[in-house]
């Protein structure tokens, strides 16, 4: 395996040495090819889905992790849509980002340049492997894919579409490459090929995060678990708090941008949370509140310490009553987990107050945390939201995957 590994990764560096200088057009008729390739393929696509998602069944998978695995017609046309918008977005290769003239006439520029390979170690969510072919191609990119053994013959027949895409013109075919192993030891093996892999990005469970971290003696980029919360300020409209909770707890349980704590200001809590938990208990969703939400919702069991900070993935949310926007911001600082927060207000003063000292990837006044997605925010998609702080934060495009190069012209000039 280890061997089988390495010569993944040496074909996927010679491949990057040629994505790097592919042209736009290039680029961009591969990605064309893809989605075509995406719709053309929807009946094996799907076939190969659907029993992926019977085995997961099978061991008892909840609801919402099955949603996660799930493809049906909408969800793959949807991908097909996001590989064509990332074909209509700039290319960043060698864009311009700062140019100077030194005082002797040097000119100074930096520049967008590809990253090199990238290993992506990511679990269920098929989707993932057609985006993150896709932007890592248009980026200029090779990437090595190691997908969760839940989705391994749906994530196979969405691979061979874009192999066909890459055989079909100018891109090499190992420009995305599957690595087949399903032992946790694959992912080791892959994270330590210094020198051949240039960044690894984890997207999954904190146990995955961990062990990648943990092993990798390449750098890392961290795409952590989603504890995102609600703030209900005193005085926020309640149409628009009711609005905001079931949208970012019940449209899609399942995903790291769904909210999993809701903070009420104790000032006004009698007005705020009840419409709010009858709107997300019809909804089927389980409230665990601190005592102080108990008095409000006698539906609400009882919180216990380890539900706040807890990523539950499922229609269970936990709610405290906090003292004012300090408590909240506190709550925040304790529990988050840097990835996406979320103030309902009606002060100007406490949504600049919640812009400065939240320190998250992404900080949302009067907006759902379901809008913390690259295709949501311009990028057309993403390969992940980054929860690190280097050498990125937030979702993940195309500019995150450039480096930068420094191009300096002169005429003859010596610095003795």
């Amino acid at each position: 395996m280890e061997s089988a590994i390495r010569q993944t990764c040496l074909r996927a560096r010679a491949a990057a040495r040629r994505t790097a200088t592919t042209t736009t057009d290039e680029k961009n008729a591969a990605l064309s090819r893809i989605a075509a390739g995406l719709r053309a393929a929807e009946r094996a696509i799907l076939a190969a889905n659907a029993e992926d998602l019977a085995a997961a069944r099978a061991t008892g998978t909840s609801e919402a992790m099955l949603d996660r695995l799930a493809l049906d017609p909408r969800r793959l046309e949807a991908v097909a849509r996001g590989v064509e918008a990332i074909a209509a977005l700039p290319d960043p290769v060698g864009e311009l980002i700062a140019e100077t003239r030194r005082p002797n006439g040097l000119r100074v520029r930096r520049v967008r340049v590809p990253i090199g390979v990238v290993a992506m170690v990511y679990e269920a969510r098929p989707n993932v492997t057609v985006e993150a072919a896709a932007l890592t191609l248009k980026s200029g990119n090779a990437v090595i894919l190691r997908g969760g053994s839940d989705a391994a013959k749906s994530n196979a027949a969405l691979v061979r579409v874009v192999a066909e895409a890459l055989a079909a013109g100018a891109l090499p075919v190992d420009a995305v490459q599957a690595v087949p192993h399903p032992s946790r030891d694959a992912i080791r093996v892959l994270v330590e090929q210094t020198g051949l892999v240039d960044l690894a990005i984890p997207r999954g469970g904190e146990a995955l995060i961990r062990f990648v971290t943990e092993h990798a003696r390449v750098p890392v980029v961290q795409h952590y678990k989603g504890v995102c919360h609600l703030y209900l300020d005193a005085g926020a409209d309640v149409d628009m708090a009711v609005r905001l909770a079931v949208d970012g707890k019940l449209s899609r349980p399942g995903v790291c941008n769904a909210l999993e704590c809701l903070l009420v200001d104790a000032a006004d809590a009698a007005r705020l949370l009840p419409p709010v938990a009858r709107a997300l208990l019809a909804g089927g969703c389980e409230l665990r509140g601190c005592a102080r939400t108990k008095e409000l919702v006698r539906e609400a069991s009882l919180a216990t310490d380890g539900d706040f900070g807890r990523e539950f993935l499922d229609k269970i949310l936990a709610v405290r009553i906090v003292d004012g926007i300090a408590g909240a911001i506190a709550h925040v600082a304790e529990y988050g987990s840097g990835h996406s927060e979320a103030i309902c207000t009606a002060s100007a003063a406490h949504a600049d107050r919640w812009r400065r000292e939240v320190d998250a990837a992404c900080v949302l006044v009067n907006a759902s945390t379901r809008f913390h997605d690259g295709g949501e925010l311009g990028l057309g998609a993403e390969i992940g939201i980054a929860t690190s702080r280097l050498h990125w934060r937030g979702p993940m495009g195309l500019e995150a995957l450039t480096t930068m190069k420094w191009l300096v012209d002169g005429e003859g000039q010596t610095r003795s």
